[in-house]
């Protein structure tokens, strides 16, 4: 009796899978007939949708699938609410894989297309493109997780799905116009075959046209894709749109980029490969006012992507001509970022590091000649969470480390009487010898005590102690301007702030802070210059007022008399002027009277002052911020009734000055 039961469950079993399977089979083959219907009501969905979200008009002639995993479309449109004509397509056969397909994943096997014409238009502030900026209401809830690996193997899937094992691509043109220029990128024939193309791009923009070439290979099933970008000709390739619109100039020999995605264990992805450019030459002048050539950069990276975190693993090498070194990187999201940037590099020579520094870049060392060794070791740790925390490391150390010739730019110029121009953006404003030759010079005795004192205690008060920088104060800083989301601390020392004046004055731009800081250390550390002398020539040529320079002109501007005669009063009153020497007067009420907040200044320096034993502390008790103006300066007031006068500017703490 039981096994009859069994055998009739099994019996049952058997019909239900067969039932199942015939259905399953019904349902493919009447799929298969209405495929087109279905296709077609599948697309209308969809093009709503983007119409309701995004203003999308998209339209089309026909929509036919030949076979079961096979699509043809012709005339395509897509055209933005009350905007240019976005994207046109003459037809495109595609065939996807079938089995894919059943999972609900497209992954594209060949494609065929005829008249891709893709059209950015920005006309003022409006463009057809704008939709591309807007997100959905699905994508800003998406914004709110936290998964970031899933978020790029998401976009990776997509990427990995479109690309074709082989296929046939004519006349594709991608076009952006702006206002009255136009920029055109043509590729006549795009042919892949086996995951691999190569091709021509034609490049117009205005009357002239480029030509260059590309190849690559293309592997969803690896996960991996890699190009090349090269000139057709002779030439370099020449970006266009940026000269244009940005005043920026971009060309290099050959560009080439390799990704490949792999699943790594919990959930978490990463991504490897390489970005490497040849013969790159940059010209912008927020960069540097000369063209930047570097013969190779290249950058093997893998970066590892988890729930809540970004990680350059320090597996990753970066290399500038000569020069290569690892870098390591990690962004945490716990809330709010924690960011940990470093670098490692163990004793190497150091002409690597001289040798390659890109031309027109770090003109100061250009042709800089050097023996021995260096290492470097950098670390910043940020945790926007705790910013208190903040840590900053910075160390590099030369054992055997020589210089055995200066290039274009002679380091020990300090060393004797030199011929020295102030600039004001970027121009030129007075040019004067820094020597005894000149009469307004100064020698650092002859200039008093109190004001020689008072400076420093205002700018930097452990300048005598340290080898060029304050990584205390830099980091005080830092942490200063992130809490206000704004650069309002620089951190500068003395050595830092003599060479950007003496060597680097007219280069105002984005990296000049490293070549600073290259100077920096290569005058400190391989004792160039002494730090006496480096004091003199600071007090002889910061600006004390508009087109004042050096502490005897100043002292004679304010007070008609010799820098050595200043009162303690006087002297903390030119400390004052440094950090804003066109603005002197912006301490004075309409009243030229003192206003409140000021005083604190003069309290804080008379103290210092104390303490250097240059005073007492009962003279210190009873300075008040009170000057009396004699000499020239007195023509920048509005004839004031009394000539006697206050002011005073802000300093740093109190705790990073001592």
């Amino acid at each position: 009796m039981q096994t009859d039961f069994i055998f009739s469950m099994g019996h049952k079993t058997k019909i239900g899978i067969l039932v199942t399977l015939g259905l399953f089979i019904v349902a493919l083959i009447a799929a298969y007939f209405s495929r087109d219907l279905l296709l077609n009501s599948y697309a209308k969905e969809k093009f709503g949708e983007l119409k309701e979200e995004y203003g999308l008009n998209i339209t089309y002639d026909r929509l036919h699938m030949p076979g079961i995993s096979e699509i043809e479309i012709e005339h395509l449109a897509v055209v933005p609410d009350q905007r240019d004509t976005l994207l046109t397509l003459r037809s495109a056969q595609i065939d996807l894989s079938f089995w894919k397909m059943l999972t609900l994943n497209a992954e594209v096997n060949q494609i065929n297309t005829d008249g891709l014409h893709v059209s950015f238009v920005k006309k003022d502030s409006l463009s057809n493109y704008d939709f591309l900026f807007k997100k959905n209401k699905k994508e800003e809830a998406k914004e709110n997780e936290k998964n970031y690996a899933e978020k790029v193997s998401h976009i990776l899937h997509l990427l990995f799905g479109s690309l074709p094992d082989n296929g046939d691509m004519k006349d594709i043109v991608i076009s952006h116009r702006r206002d009255t220029t136009y920029t055109e990128v043509q590729i006549p024939t795009l042919h892949i075959e086996h995951n691999c193309f190569v091709t021509e791009i034609i490049v117009k923009e205005d009357n002239i046209v480029r030509h260059w070439m590309s190849k690559g290979r293309l592997q969803h099933g690896e996960k991996t894709i890699e190009a090349e970008l090269y000139s057709k000709t002779t030439g370099k390739v020449l970006l266009p749109y940026l000269n244009k619109h940005y005043g920026a100039q971009v060309a290099f020999d050959t560009l080439a980029y390799r990704l490949t995605e792999s699943k790594l264990g919990g959930g978490e992805i990463a991504l490897t490969g390489k970005a490497e450019v040849c013969g790159l030459q940059l010209y912008h002048p927020a960069l540097s006012p000369d063209v930047v050539n570097l013969d190779r950069g290249r950058f093997n990276y893998k970066i590892n992507v988890g729930k809540d975190f970004l990680e350059l693993d320090s597996a990753t090498v970066v290399q500038f001509n000569k020069l290569q070194f690892h870098l390591y990187a990690r962004a945490q999201k716990k809330d709010k970022w924690h960011i940990t940037f470093g670098v490692d590099k163990p004793p190497f020579s150091a002409d690597e590091l001289f040798s390659s520094l890109p031309k027109g870049l770090f003109s100061s060392l250009d042709g800089l000649r050097t023996s021995g060794k260096l290492t470097y070791h950098f670390l910043l740790d940020i945790d926007f969470n705790n910013l208190n925390a903040l840590k900053l490391e910075s160390d590099l150390k030369g054992p055997g480390f020589k210089i055995l010739g200066y290039g274009s730019e002679n380091l020990s110029k300090m060393n004797g009487s030199f011929l020295y121009t102030a600039y004001e953006n970027g121009h030129p404003v007075r040019t004067f010898i820094v020597g005894p030759e000149n009469p307004n010079f100064c020698p650092l005795d002859s200039i008093s005590p109190l004001l020689q004192t008072a400076v420093m205690q205002s700018e930097d008060g452990s300048f005598y102690a340290h080898r060029g920088f304050r990584l205390d104060a830099l980091r005080g800083a830092l942490i200063y301007d992130l809490k206000r989301n704004k650069f309002a601390r620089g951190g500068s020392t003395i050595s830092m702030q003599l060479v950007k004046n003496v060597f680097l004055n007219r280069n105002k731009n984005l990296l000049r802070k490293l070549e600073e800081a290259m100077v920096v250390w290569l005058i400190e550390n391989k004792g160039i210059t002494s730090k006496h002398r480096m004091y003199e020539v600071y007090l002889n040529i910061a600006e004390w007022g508009p087109l004042v320079y050096g502490a005897r002109e100043a002292s004679h501007f304010y007070f008609d008399k010799e820098p050595s005669q200043l009162t303690p009063e006087e002297a903390i009153f030119m400390a004052s002027i440094i950090p804003k020497p066109k603005h002197f007067r912006s301490s004075f009420d309409e009243n030229m009277q003192l206003k409140p907040w000021l005083g604190s200044y003069y309290r804080l320096i008379a103290r210092r002052l104390s303490r250097k034993g240059l005073i007492t502390e009962e003279e210190a008790a009873n300075i008040l911020p009170v000057i009396q103006v004699k000499g020239a300066a007195m023509r920048s007031f509005p004839s004031p009734k009394d000539t006697t006068v206050t002011v005073v500017l802000p300093l740093e703490d109190e705790d990073n000055k001592e």
